[in-house]
Protein backbone atom coordinates (compact mmCIF):
# COMPACT_ATOMS: atom_id res chain seq x y z
CA UNK A 1 0.00 0.00 0.00
CA UNK A 2 2.74 2.26 -0.79
CA UNK A 3 2.01 6.16 -0.64
CA UNK A 4 2.60 8.16 -3.35
CA UNK A 5 5.90 9.37 -3.80
CA UNK A 6 5.77 10.02 -7.41
CA UNK A 7 3.33 11.69 -7.88
CA UNK A 8 5.40 14.82 -5.41
CA UNK A 9 7.32 15.17 -8.59
CA UNK A 10 4.92 14.72 -11.70
CA UNK A 11 3.78 18.39 -12.62
CA UNK A 12 5.68 21.88 -12.12
CA UNK A 13 1.77 23.08 -11.33
CA UNK A 14 1.33 20.78 -7.89
CA UNK A 15 4.66 21.34 -6.92
CA UNK A 16 3.51 25.50 -7.23
CA UNK A 17 0.76 24.37 -5.31
CA UNK A 18 3.03 22.77 -2.78
CA UNK A 19 4.93 25.41 -2.08
CA UNK A 20 1.65 28.03 -1.41
CA UNK A 21 0.05 25.61 0.67
CA UNK A 22 2.88 24.36 2.91
CA UNK A 23 3.69 27.38 4.42
CA UNK A 24 -0.32 28.29 5.24
CA UNK A 25 -0.22 24.47 6.93
CA UNK A 26 2.46 25.74 8.81
CA UNK A 27 1.35 28.52 10.53
CA UNK A 28 -2.24 26.25 10.85
CA UNK A 29 -0.33 23.84 12.69
CA UNK A 30 1.68 26.18 14.37
CA UNK A 31 -1.66 28.06 15.65
CA UNK A 32 -3.16 25.10 16.91
CA UNK A 33 -0.49 23.51 18.86
CA UNK A 34 -0.29 26.80 20.83
CA UNK A 35 -3.99 26.69 21.31
CA UNK A 36 -3.88 23.43 22.50
CA UNK A 37 -0.62 24.53 25.12
CA UNK A 38 -2.74 27.57 26.49
CA UNK A 39 -5.75 25.47 26.83
CA UNK A 40 -3.75 22.80 28.64
CA UNK A 41 -2.35 25.91 30.91
CA UNK A 42 -5.90 26.15 32.62
CA UNK A 43 -6.54 29.37 31.99
CA UNK A 44 -9.77 28.36 30.15
CA UNK A 45 -13.22 27.17 31.78
CA UNK A 46 -13.73 23.82 29.91
CA UNK A 47 -16.89 25.30 28.40
CA UNK A 48 -14.94 28.08 26.13
CA UNK A 49 -12.72 25.63 25.40
CA UNK A 50 -15.37 23.64 23.80
CA UNK A 51 -16.81 26.48 21.94
CA UNK A 52 -13.30 27.59 20.62
CA UNK A 53 -12.73 23.43 19.69
CA UNK A 54 -16.09 23.56 17.86
CA UNK A 55 -15.26 27.17 16.22
CA UNK A 56 -11.83 25.98 15.07
CA UNK A 57 -12.78 22.47 14.04
CA UNK A 58 -16.05 23.39 12.21
CA UNK A 59 -19.20 21.97 13.95
CA UNK A 60 -20.19 20.51 10.58
CA UNK A 61 -17.27 17.60 11.05
CA UNK A 62 -18.26 14.75 12.46
CA UNK A 63 -14.47 13.71 13.67
CA UNK A 64 -15.12 16.21 16.51
CA UNK A 65 -16.81 13.27 18.31
CA UNK A 66 -14.34 10.96 17.65
CA UNK A 67 -11.76 12.96 20.11
CA UNK A 68 -12.02 12.21 24.29
CA UNK A 69 -10.66 16.09 25.02
CA UNK A 70 -9.30 18.03 21.99
CA UNK A 71 -7.36 20.14 24.64
CA UNK A 72 -5.36 17.13 25.33
CA UNK A 73 -3.14 15.46 22.36
CA UNK A 74 -1.25 13.17 24.85
CA UNK A 75 -5.18 11.46 25.43
CA UNK A 76 -5.96 8.92 23.24
CA UNK A 77 -9.10 8.89 20.73
CA UNK A 78 -12.38 7.56 22.07
CA UNK A 79 -13.03 4.61 19.49
CA UNK A 80 -14.90 1.56 19.91
CA UNK A 81 -12.83 -1.29 18.10
CA UNK A 82 -13.58 -4.34 16.69
CA UNK A 83 -11.53 -7.00 17.77
CA UNK A 84 -11.41 -9.49 14.40
CA UNK A 85 -8.34 -11.48 15.90
CA UNK A 86 -6.73 -12.03 19.09
CA UNK A 87 -6.45 -9.68 22.19
CA UNK A 88 -3.75 -7.83 23.96
CA UNK A 89 -1.71 -8.97 26.29
CA UNK A 90 -1.48 -7.50 30.10
CA UNK A 91 2.82 -7.42 29.45
CA UNK A 92 3.72 -4.43 27.66
CA UNK A 93 5.89 -5.37 24.76
CA UNK A 94 9.45 -4.13 23.38
CA UNK A 95 7.92 -3.10 19.38
CA UNK A 96 4.51 -3.18 18.18
CA UNK A 97 4.38 -3.64 14.23
CA UNK A 98 1.00 -1.71 12.86
CA UNK A 99 -0.19 -2.72 9.10
CA UNK A 100 -3.33 -0.83 8.03
CA UNK A 101 -4.83 -3.07 4.91
CA UNK A 102 -8.05 -2.36 2.36
CA UNK A 103 -9.43 -4.87 -0.24
CA UNK A 104 -7.43 -4.30 -3.38
CA UNK A 105 -8.52 -4.31 -6.72
CA UNK A 106 -5.41 -6.76 -7.81
CA UNK A 107 -2.97 -8.37 -5.39
CA UNK A 108 -2.93 -9.12 -1.71
CA UNK A 109 0.19 -9.03 -0.26
CA UNK A 110 -1.03 -8.98 3.62
CA UNK A 111 -0.31 -12.48 4.18
CA UNK A 112 3.06 -12.57 2.92
CA UNK A 113 3.99 -9.56 4.51
CA UNK A 114 2.98 -10.73 8.48
CA UNK A 115 4.71 -14.46 7.16
CA UNK A 116 7.95 -11.96 6.33
CA UNK A 117 7.59 -10.65 9.91
CA UNK A 118 7.30 -13.90 11.69
CA UNK A 119 9.84 -15.64 9.92
CA UNK A 120 12.64 -13.10 9.72
CA UNK A 121 12.14 -13.53 13.98
CA UNK A 122 13.67 -15.65 16.20
CA UNK A 123 12.09 -17.12 19.26
CA UNK A 124 13.39 -14.43 21.30
CA UNK A 125 12.28 -11.60 19.13
CA UNK A 126 8.83 -13.21 18.80
CA UNK A 127 8.72 -12.57 22.23
CA UNK A 128 9.61 -8.86 22.02
CA UNK A 129 6.91 -7.88 18.90
CA UNK A 130 3.48 -7.64 18.52
CA UNK A 131 1.59 -7.15 15.24
CA UNK A 132 -1.42 -5.06 14.43
CA UNK A 133 -3.10 -5.92 11.75
CA UNK A 134 -6.26 -2.62 11.30
CA UNK A 135 -8.70 -4.01 8.53
CA UNK A 136 -9.62 -0.79 7.07
CA UNK A 137 -12.38 -2.35 4.82
CA UNK A 138 -15.80 -1.68 5.24
CA UNK A 139 -16.60 -4.67 2.92
CA UNK A 140 -17.50 -6.79 6.24
CA UNK A 141 -17.61 -10.15 3.85
CA UNK A 142 -13.81 -9.67 2.65
CA UNK A 143 -12.85 -8.82 6.28
CA UNK A 144 -14.37 -11.96 7.60
CA UNK A 145 -12.62 -14.42 4.68
CA UNK A 146 -9.45 -12.48 5.27
CA UNK A 147 -9.78 -12.96 8.84
CA UNK A 148 -10.27 -16.72 8.78
CA UNK A 149 -7.18 -16.99 6.42
CA UNK A 150 -4.83 -15.19 9.05
CA UNK A 151 -6.19 -17.15 11.70
CA UNK A 152 -5.47 -20.80 9.71
CA UNK A 153 -2.14 -19.57 8.66
CA UNK A 154 -1.07 -17.54 12.08
CA UNK A 155 -3.33 -19.37 14.92
CA UNK A 156 -0.88 -20.36 16.92
CA UNK A 157 0.70 -16.41 16.87
CA UNK A 158 -2.94 -15.31 17.34
CA UNK A 159 -2.94 -17.57 20.37
CA UNK A 160 0.65 -16.38 21.93
CA UNK A 161 -0.80 -12.96 21.72
CA UNK A 162 1.47 -11.64 19.30
CA UNK A 163 -0.84 -11.20 16.46
CA UNK A 164 -4.29 -8.95 16.72
CA UNK A 165 -6.51 -7.84 13.96
CA UNK A 166 -8.55 -5.41 14.60
CA UNK A 167 -11.07 -2.76 12.73
CA UNK A 168 -12.41 0.76 13.54
CA UNK A 169 -16.05 0.93 12.67
CA UNK A 170 -17.10 3.24 9.93
CA UNK A 171 -19.22 5.22 12.08
CA UNK A 172 -15.96 6.79 13.81
CA UNK A 173 -14.93 7.57 10.65
CA UNK A 174 -14.88 11.48 9.26
CA UNK A 175 -17.22 12.77 6.41
CA UNK A 176 -15.47 11.23 3.28
CA UNK A 177 -17.29 13.22 0.55
CA UNK A 178 -16.79 16.98 -0.17
CA UNK A 179 -13.00 16.91 0.68
CA UNK A 180 -10.85 19.78 -0.02
CA UNK A 181 -8.60 19.01 -3.32
CA UNK A 182 -5.05 20.42 -2.71
CA UNK A 183 -3.04 19.99 -5.27
CA UNK A 184 -5.86 19.40 -8.15
CA UNK A 185 -5.88 15.65 -7.11
CA UNK A 186 -9.38 14.15 -8.66
CA UNK A 187 -11.85 13.25 -6.36
CA UNK A 188 -11.21 9.56 -5.55
CA UNK A 189 -7.82 10.30 -4.87
CA UNK A 190 -8.62 12.86 -2.34
CA UNK A 191 -11.25 10.26 -0.56
CA UNK A 192 -8.49 7.47 -0.96
CA UNK A 193 -5.62 9.48 0.93
CA UNK A 194 -7.53 11.47 2.82
CA UNK A 195 -9.18 8.00 4.15
CA UNK A 196 -5.81 6.62 4.53
CA UNK A 197 -4.61 8.97 7.06
CA UNK A 198 -8.01 8.38 9.16
CA UNK A 199 -6.72 4.76 9.04
CA UNK A 200 -3.46 5.30 10.62
CA UNK A 201 -4.49 7.42 13.09
CA UNK A 202 -7.21 4.40 14.50
CA UNK A 203 -4.54 2.34 14.25
CA UNK A 204 -2.02 4.31 15.75
CA UNK A 205 -4.60 5.54 18.82
CA UNK A 206 -5.37 1.79 19.47
CA UNK A 207 -1.47 0.77 19.52
CA UNK A 208 -0.65 3.52 22.13
CA UNK A 209 -0.07 1.26 25.35
CA UNK A 210 1.22 -1.95 23.98
CA UNK A 211 4.83 -1.36 23.71
CA UNK A 212 7.52 1.18 24.26
CA UNK A 213 8.37 1.46 20.20
CA UNK A 214 5.93 1.34 17.27
CA UNK A 215 7.36 0.98 14.05
CA UNK A 216 4.91 1.64 10.92
CA UNK A 217 4.89 -0.67 8.05
CA UNK A 218 2.87 -1.37 4.76
CA UNK A 219 0.68 -4.25 3.86
CA UNK A 220 3.19 -5.13 1.29
CA UNK A 221 6.88 -5.65 2.81
CA UNK A 222 9.62 -7.90 3.70
CA UNK A 223 11.69 -7.93 6.52
CA UNK A 224 15.02 -8.39 6.63
CA UNK A 225 16.62 -10.96 9.04
CA UNK A 226 16.78 -10.21 12.47
CA UNK A 227 15.26 -6.91 11.95
CA UNK A 228 14.16 -6.61 15.38
CA UNK A 229 18.16 -7.10 16.60
CA UNK A 230 19.41 -4.33 14.06
CA UNK A 231 16.50 -2.05 15.86
CA UNK A 232 17.60 -3.11 19.18
CA UNK A 233 20.83 -1.80 17.97
CA UNK A 234 19.92 1.49 16.59
CA UNK A 235 18.27 2.09 19.41
CA UNK A 236 20.91 1.78 21.72
CA UNK A 237 23.20 4.05 19.70
CA UNK A 238 20.77 6.61 20.43
CA UNK A 239 20.96 6.29 24.06
CA UNK A 240 20.67 10.13 25.06
CA UNK A 241 20.07 12.05 21.40
CA UNK A 242 16.88 13.01 20.87
CA UNK A 243 14.12 11.44 17.81
CA UNK A 244 11.09 11.61 17.23
CA UNK A 245 11.05 9.12 13.99
CA UNK A 246 13.64 6.76 12.93
CA UNK A 247 13.48 5.46 9.20
CA UNK A 248 14.62 2.23 7.93
CA UNK A 249 13.09 2.70 4.57
CA UNK A 250 13.16 5.73 2.18
CA UNK A 251 9.71 4.14 0.71
CA UNK A 252 6.16 5.17 1.58
CA UNK A 253 5.23 4.93 5.15
CA UNK A 254 7.58 1.94 5.45
CA UNK A 255 10.07 1.44 8.18
CA UNK A 256 9.22 4.45 10.18
CA UNK A 257 10.22 4.27 14.11
CA UNK A 258 8.15 5.79 16.94
CA UNK A 259 8.01 6.29 20.92
CA UNK A 260 4.98 5.01 21.42
CA UNK A 261 4.53 7.84 23.77
CA UNK A 262 4.33 10.16 20.88
CA UNK A 263 1.38 8.13 19.22
CA UNK A 264 -1.44 9.72 20.64
CA UNK A 265 -0.06 13.15 19.57
CA UNK A 266 0.69 11.71 16.26
CA UNK A 267 -3.10 9.88 16.22
CA UNK A 268 -4.68 13.46 16.63
CA UNK A 269 -2.50 14.80 14.13
CA UNK A 270 -3.65 13.21 11.03
CA UNK A 271 -7.27 13.31 12.31
CA UNK A 272 -6.87 16.79 12.56
CA UNK A 273 -5.41 17.61 8.83
CA UNK A 274 -6.46 14.10 7.29
CA UNK A 275 -8.01 15.68 4.03
CA UNK A 276 -4.99 18.61 3.71
CA UNK A 277 -2.39 16.15 2.03
CA UNK A 278 -0.82 12.14 1.86
CA UNK A 279 0.45 10.99 5.26
CA UNK A 280 3.79 10.75 4.18
CA UNK A 281 3.84 14.56 3.62
CA UNK A 282 2.23 15.26 7.35
CA UNK A 283 4.57 13.15 9.07
CA UNK A 284 7.31 15.90 7.73
CA UNK A 285 5.36 18.25 9.86
CA UNK A 286 4.67 16.55 12.68
CA UNK A 287 8.66 15.51 13.02
CA UNK A 288 9.09 18.96 12.45
CA UNK A 289 6.58 20.09 15.36
CA UNK A 290 8.10 17.73 17.95
CA UNK A 291 11.74 19.61 16.99
CA UNK A 292 13.47 16.98 14.69
CA UNK A 293 14.43 19.02 12.15
CA UNK A 294 16.29 16.32 10.02
CA UNK A 295 15.57 13.09 8.58
CA UNK A 296 17.17 10.51 10.65
CA UNK A 297 17.07 7.82 8.17
CA UNK A 298 19.65 4.49 8.39
CA UNK A 299 21.69 2.01 5.99
CA UNK A 300 21.03 -0.82 5.20
CA UNK A 301 17.15 -0.21 5.07
CA UNK A 302 15.68 -2.96 6.96
CA UNK A 303 11.76 -3.18 4.83
CA UNK A 304 11.42 -4.03 1.34
CA UNK A 305 8.39 -3.10 -0.71
CA UNK A 306 7.55 -5.99 -2.69
CA UNK A 307 3.86 -5.50 -3.84
CA UNK A 308 3.42 -4.66 -8.16
CA UNK A 309 -0.02 -2.99 -7.59
CA UNK A 310 -1.24 -0.62 -5.38
CA UNK A 311 -3.81 -0.37 -3.13
CA UNK A 312 -4.87 2.84 -4.95
CA UNK A 313 -6.74 1.60 -7.75
CA UNK A 314 -4.33 -1.16 -8.44
CA UNK A 315 -2.21 0.87 -10.36
CA UNK A 316 1.06 -0.40 -11.32
CA UNK A 317 3.66 0.28 -8.62
CA UNK A 318 7.54 -1.31 -8.71
CA UNK A 319 9.07 1.20 -6.23
CA UNK A 320 12.30 -1.01 -4.64
CA UNK A 321 14.66 0.66 -1.89
CA UNK A 322 18.02 -0.06 -3.10
CA UNK A 323 19.63 0.40 -0.15
CA UNK A 324 17.70 -2.73 1.31
CA UNK A 325 19.33 -5.95 2.71
CA UNK A 326 17.86 -9.46 3.52
CA UNK A 327 20.30 -10.15 6.38
CA UNK A 328 20.91 -7.09 8.76
CA UNK A 329 22.25 -9.29 11.31
CA UNK A 330 25.27 -8.69 11.34
CA UNK A 331 24.76 -4.78 11.93
CA UNK A 332 27.31 -3.41 14.35
CA UNK A 333 26.43 -2.98 17.79
CA UNK A 334 28.33 0.76 18.74
CA UNK A 335 27.66 0.93 22.30
CA UNK A 336 26.89 4.21 23.85
CA UNK A 337 29.92 6.43 24.50
CA UNK A 338 31.51 9.51 24.09
CA UNK A 339 34.12 10.63 21.50
CA UNK A 340 36.60 13.44 21.58
CA UNK A 341 39.73 14.63 19.07
CA UNK A 342 41.88 17.30 18.63
CA UNK A 343 41.42 17.37 14.80
CA UNK A 344 39.54 20.58 13.60
CA UNK A 345 36.35 20.18 12.57
CA UNK A 346 35.01 21.44 9.30
CA UNK A 347 31.50 22.75 9.66
CA UNK A 348 28.81 20.73 11.73
CA UNK A 349 30.95 17.35 11.06
CA UNK A 350 31.28 16.62 14.12
CA UNK A 351 32.96 13.84 15.77
CA UNK A 352 29.71 11.75 16.78
CA UNK A 353 29.21 11.51 12.99
CA UNK A 354 31.56 9.23 12.19
CA UNK A 355 29.92 6.60 15.14
CA UNK A 356 26.40 7.13 13.60
CA UNK A 357 24.77 4.43 10.90
CA UNK A 358 22.52 7.37 9.65
CA UNK A 359 22.99 7.95 6.12
CA UNK A 360 25.36 10.50 4.62
CA UNK A 361 27.06 11.48 8.30
CA UNK A 362 30.47 11.02 8.86
CA UNK A 363 33.14 13.09 10.48
CA UNK A 364 35.19 15.67 8.56
CA UNK A 365 37.87 17.43 9.57
CA UNK A 366 40.79 19.82 8.48
CA UNK A 367 44.56 17.99 7.85
CA UNK A 368 45.71 16.25 10.80
CA UNK A 369 49.17 16.31 12.56
CA UNK A 370 51.61 13.49 13.58
CA UNK A 371 49.98 12.64 17.30
CA UNK A 372 46.37 13.99 16.60
CA UNK A 373 43.81 11.61 17.93
CA UNK A 374 40.35 10.75 17.88
CA UNK A 375 39.37 8.49 20.58
CA UNK A 376 35.84 7.03 21.60
CA UNK A 377 35.31 6.72 25.16
CA UNK A 378 32.51 3.90 26.17
CA UNK A 379 29.99 4.67 28.51
CA UNK A 380 31.19 1.47 30.59
CA UNK A 381 34.15 -1.37 29.54
CA UNK A 382 32.79 -3.43 27.03
CA UNK A 383 34.54 -7.00 25.64
CA UNK A 384 34.87 -5.91 21.69
CA UNK A 385 35.23 -8.83 19.24
CA UNK A 386 35.62 -6.90 15.99
CA UNK A 387 36.58 -3.47 14.71
CA UNK A 388 36.13 -1.95 11.04
CA UNK A 389 36.81 1.69 10.22
CA UNK A 390 36.51 3.40 6.69
CA UNK A 391 37.99 6.53 6.42
CA UNK A 392 36.91 8.53 2.57
CA UNK A 393 34.00 8.99 0.45
CA UNK A 394 33.59 7.79 -2.78
CA UNK A 395 33.36 11.61 -3.78
CA UNK A 396 36.34 12.49 -1.90
CA UNK A 397 38.44 9.48 -2.12
CA UNK A 398 41.54 11.93 -1.54
CA UNK A 399 40.34 12.78 2.22
CA UNK A 400 41.27 9.23 3.73
CA UNK A 401 43.53 8.39 6.45
CA UNK A 402 47.33 7.88 5.13
CA UNK A 403 49.21 7.11 8.36
CA UNK A 404 47.40 5.96 11.19
CA UNK A 405 47.17 3.06 13.67
CA UNK A 406 44.40 1.88 16.01
CA UNK A 407 45.15 1.06 19.29
CA UNK A 408 42.38 0.09 22.44
CA UNK A 409 42.64 1.23 26.05
CA UNK A 410 41.86 0.66 29.41
CA UNK A 411 41.29 2.95 32.74
CA UNK A 412 39.65 5.95 31.78
CA UNK A 413 40.54 9.45 32.82
CA UNK A 414 39.95 13.13 31.93
CA UNK A 415 42.54 15.04 30.45
CA UNK A 416 43.59 18.79 29.36
CA UNK A 417 42.52 17.14 25.79
CA UNK A 418 39.34 15.67 27.10
CA UNK A 419 38.99 11.70 28.27
CA UNK A 420 42.25 9.59 27.63
CA UNK A 421 42.78 6.02 28.44
CA UNK A 422 46.02 5.73 30.62
CA UNK A 423 47.12 2.88 28.66
CA UNK A 424 46.46 1.58 24.93
CA UNK A 425 47.71 -1.23 23.03
CA UNK A 426 47.93 -0.78 18.92
CA UNK A 427 45.96 -3.28 17.06
CA UNK A 428 47.18 -2.15 13.68
CA UNK A 429 48.56 0.10 11.26
CA UNK A 430 45.56 1.78 8.32
CA UNK A 431 46.00 0.89 5.20
CA UNK A 432 44.55 1.86 2.12
CA UNK A 433 42.48 4.66 4.14
CA UNK A 434 40.97 1.46 6.25
CA UNK A 435 41.56 -1.18 9.20
CA UNK A 436 39.53 -4.02 10.43
CA UNK A 437 40.48 -6.23 12.71
CA UNK A 438 39.38 -9.54 14.12
CA UNK A 439 38.70 -11.68 17.47
CA UNK A 440 39.76 -8.43 18.86
CA UNK A 441 38.55 -9.55 22.82
CA UNK A 442 41.43 -12.55 22.00
CA UNK A 443 43.82 -10.70 21.42
CA UNK A 444 43.87 -8.47 24.67
CA UNK A 445 42.92 -9.57 28.34
CA UNK A 446 40.96 -6.51 29.50
CA UNK A 447 38.21 -5.01 29.15
CA UNK A 448 37.89 -1.97 26.40
CA UNK A 449 37.40 1.30 27.45
CA UNK A 450 38.77 3.48 24.82
CA UNK A 451 39.12 2.82 21.48
CA UNK A 452 41.77 5.22 19.46
CA UNK A 453 42.70 6.43 16.19
CA UNK A 454 46.25 8.36 16.16
CA UNK A 455 47.55 10.39 13.28
CA UNK A 456 51.34 8.35 13.03
CA UNK A 457 52.53 10.92 10.22
CA UNK A 458 51.07 14.48 9.00
CA UNK A 459 49.13 15.20 6.19
CA UNK A 460 48.42 18.04 3.43
CA UNK A 461 44.50 16.31 2.56
CA UNK A 462 41.54 16.77 4.88
CA UNK A 463 40.52 13.23 6.84
CA UNK A 464 36.89 12.21 6.15
CA UNK A 465 36.21 9.08 8.83
CA UNK A 466 33.08 7.75 7.58
CA UNK A 467 32.48 4.46 10.01
CA UNK A 468 33.29 3.28 12.74
CA UNK A 469 32.02 -0.03 13.42
CA UNK A 470 32.71 -2.17 16.53
CA UNK A 471 30.78 -5.22 17.46
CA UNK A 472 30.65 -6.77 20.90
CA UNK A 473 30.77 -10.36 22.88
CA UNK A 474 27.67 -8.85 24.72
CA UNK A 475 24.03 -9.17 23.49
CA UNK A 476 22.35 -5.46 23.04
CA UNK A 477 20.43 -5.49 26.04
CA UNK A 478 23.23 -5.39 28.50
CA UNK A 479 25.45 -2.27 26.46
CA UNK A 480 22.94 0.44 28.04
Amino acid sequence: MTTRPQWKYMDKMRCFRKRSVFPLLGVLITFLLFFNLYMDGGYMLEAEKRQLGDSLMHPGNRYIHTFRDLSNFSGTINVTYRYLAGIPLPRKKFLTIGLSSVKRRRGNYLLETIKSIFDQSNYEELNEIVVVVHLAEFDLVWCENLVQEITRKFGHHVIAGRLLVIQAPEEFYPSLEGLKRNYNDPDDRVRFRSKQNVDYAFLLNFCTNLSHYYMMLEDDVRCSRNFLTALKKVITSREGSYWVMLEFSKLGYIGKLYHSKDLPRLAHFLLMFYQEMPCDWLLIHFRGLLAQKDVIRFKPSLFQHMGYYSSYKGAENKLKDDDFEEDSVDLPDNPPARLYTNIKVFENYQATKAYSSIIDEYFWGKPPSTGDFFVIIFNKSTKIRRIAIVTGTEDRQSDVLHHGALEVGQRSVETKQGWQCGSYITLGEFKGGKIEVNNVDRKIGFDIECVRIVITASQSEWLIIRTISLWTTQPVSQLT
